[in-house]
């Protein structure tokens, strides 16, 4: 659904990316990486030296060009050749190691942020887009690879230069040196003043093209349901509004950076000429040669040129601290889903019994909103119950719940005696298998998809369950069987053909534990029996818990369980249930009396 683009974030929130130290947070990303950082950096230290002694060389052949004899010139101008090809080969080394390095860094900071993101709480992706996160990942990863892989070698380069190239200065002529840094004040207070509003600027250009991806993404995932509606106007109107308002930052940004660059290179240079006329009078009063003014000259075009680049790298520096401080909070990100540090195994082999104990539950995005209130259950192993009732009583929770995709707020969920909080996500998860009843298909082939319920199964293993699923059928007249690509989301699937791919993943994963969440929703009348035989015939082996509003479905359950408002307000099997009256004869009278339609 479309919205209208808010404030991206308050000065506080962006008052943190006035702090260049963010970079810090890139140290455990280099550290791997050591030898290769250090022989860039003498790869770097060797050409800035390389170009420090070139203005030497210029002298020598200035001041003894009408004296030398040619043997002696023509070493100085081959020296000049050697000391080129120095620079050249030390230049290339450089760029391919800190090239190399930016690459392997950036590769393990997407790695660990999609490691750490991937493992999040349901409740966590309630307070951010997934677009936004997929920005993070790649848009300002980006940047950090231009500045690791660039702009911090470049800038050090140029501060060496700077260094080197004022000390030599002052070796030259104390007299104009002294000169020169009278300038570097007039020329440090604007990169500071200019500097600290350019990174603000940063920050929100990179926070409004986060939420200009987390637009798009949403509107494209939707994109049926968006065309289905005629909303695809007011939705290009959003994505423009929020496309301008980053681009009006940009601006603000490039034109900060614009008039801090013009600044700061004016000063530099014009304070150049000035020394450089005093220097040329000092020649022709003698006080020094010709040689030792064109090395000065060089020197100072070179720190000037150095003050001036990283003025500009300043900026690439501070669009990369706000990136980083991004990708930090990601990776720093609290989860309300934690695993225990010394986490508990589960009794093998895994029998399936799960227990509710005083269960009270609050979603995060609705905190003054019970989901469950006071839920105590028992569902012994091997019994197959299902959960029916109202929308919204809680059904769905109750999966989600054993899942410990959400913690209680109070109360407590154990497998085979354990509780869920004592033990490691992963760990117990491998003994649940879970049909949504919004089936998650990937962009892969049929039999892949089907696989992904149990990686390790064979071509065969994986027919089976297709066929127990009643999904072989249709596979097999695909264009190319259970090679077929079935698109993002399993857009060439119909519904019904996506719930029996969900369906069988769930029976080749072989879990002690079977989850149906509307299973058959999506089904027509012949393939809701052949897997309601299916999952019969599932059911025997493992405990089932199933949640669905078509009552025909759960006759046969071991169990019912009635529930409304997030309490449980009767349980037992159908008969029993229709002759206590209450909610679930009620449901029953409108479904089996009144017909179908009343669903």
């Amino acid at each position: 659904m479309a919205r209208t683009p808010t404030p991206v974030k308050s000065d506080e929130d962006r008052a943190k990316s006035k702090n260049i130290r963010a970079l810090r947070a890139l140290a455990p990303f280099l550290r791997p990486y050591r030898a290769l950082a250090v022989m860039a950096l003498v790869a770097l230290v060797l050409t800035a030296s390389v170009s420090l002694i070139m203005p030497i060389a210029a002298r020598r052949v200035v001041d003894n060009f009408r004296v030398a004899e040619d043997a002696l010139l023509n070493q100085y101008f081959l020296s000049a050749f050697g000391i080129a090809g120095l620079l050249a080969i030390g230049t290339a080394f450089r760029y391919m190691l800190v090239t190399k390095l930016g690459e392997n860094v950036v590769a393990d900071i997407r790695k660990a942020v999609f490691d750490r993101i991937i493992g999040m709480s349901p409740s966590f992706f309630e307070n951010i887009m997934t677009g936004e996160v997929l920005s993070r990942i790649t848009t300002d990863t980006t940047l950090i690879l231009s500045v690791i892989g660039s702009s911090i070698s470049i800038a050090l380069r140029n501060l060496l230069i700077f260094i080197g190239g004022l000390a030599l200065m002052l070796f030259t002529s104390a007299k104009l040196a002294g000169l020169v840094l009278l300038i570097v004040p007039m020329v440090v207070v604007p990169i500071l003043v200019l500097g600290r509003r350019l990174r603000g600027l940063s920050r929100e250009n990179q926070d409004w093209i986060a939420q200009s991806s987390g637009n798009a993404s949403e509107a494209l995932l939707s994109v049926q349901t968006v065309q289905a509606f005629t909303h695809e106007d007011q939705n290009r109107q959003v994505f423009a509004d929020v496309t301008d308002l980053s681009l009006k930052s940009a601006k603000r940004r490039i034109n900060t950076r614009a008039l801090m660059t013009s600044i700061v290179i004016f000063l530099i240079f014009s304070g150049v000429v000035g020394v450089l006329w005093i220097g040329a009078n000092d020649v022709r009063s003698g006080i020094m040669t010709p040689g030792a003014l064109i090395q000065f000259v060089i020197y100072a075009i070179m720190t000037a040129g150095s003050v001036a680049a990283l003025s500009e790298i300043w900026g690439e520096l501070q669009r990369a601290a706000g990136a980083t401080e991004r990708l930090v909070e990601l990776l720093q990100a609290e989860d309300t889903v934690t695993d225990p540090a010394a986490p508990k195994l589960l009794p093998q082999p895994v029998r399936g019994e799960i227990t509710f104990n005083n269960v009270n539950f609050n979603y995060p995005a609705r905190p003054d909103i019970p989901a469950l209130e006071e839920v105590s259950l028992t569902i012994k192993p091997g019994e197959t119950v299902a959960l029916v009732g109202p929308s919204g009583a809680g059904k769905t929770t109750i999966i989600q719940m054993i899942q410990r995709f959400y913690d209680p707020v109070t109360g407590q969920i154990s497998l085979d005696g354990v509780p869920l909080t004592e033990t490691a996500r992963t760990h117990f998860r491998k003994s649940l298998a879970l049909v949504p009843q919004d089936p998650v298909i990937f962009a892969d082939t049929a039999l892949e998809n089907i696989r992904f319920g149990r990686p390790e199964a064979t071509d065969a293993e994986v027919h089976a369950a297709a066929k127990a699923a009643a999904a072989h059928d249709f596979i097999e007249k695909l264009p190319e069987g259970y090679n077929s690509y079935v698109g993002e989301r399993g857009v060439m699937l119909s519904g019904g053909q996506k719930q029996r791919i969900a369906i069988a993943r769930a029976i080749l994963r072989d879990a002690p534990v079977l989850l149906l969440d509307e299973a058959t929703s999506a089904l027509d009348a012949e393939s809701e029996r052949l897997v309601q035989q299916a999952v019969d015939e599932l059911a025997q082996t493992r405990t089932t818990i199933i949640v669905a509003h078509r009552l025909a479905t759960v006759k046969k359950a071991d169990r019912i369980v009635v529930m409304d408002q997030g309490r449980i307000v009767a349980q037992g099997r159908h008969d029993s249930l229709v002759a206590e009256g209450g909610l679930y004869a009620k449901l029953a009278r409108l479904q089996f009396t009144d017909g179908m339609a009343a669903e």
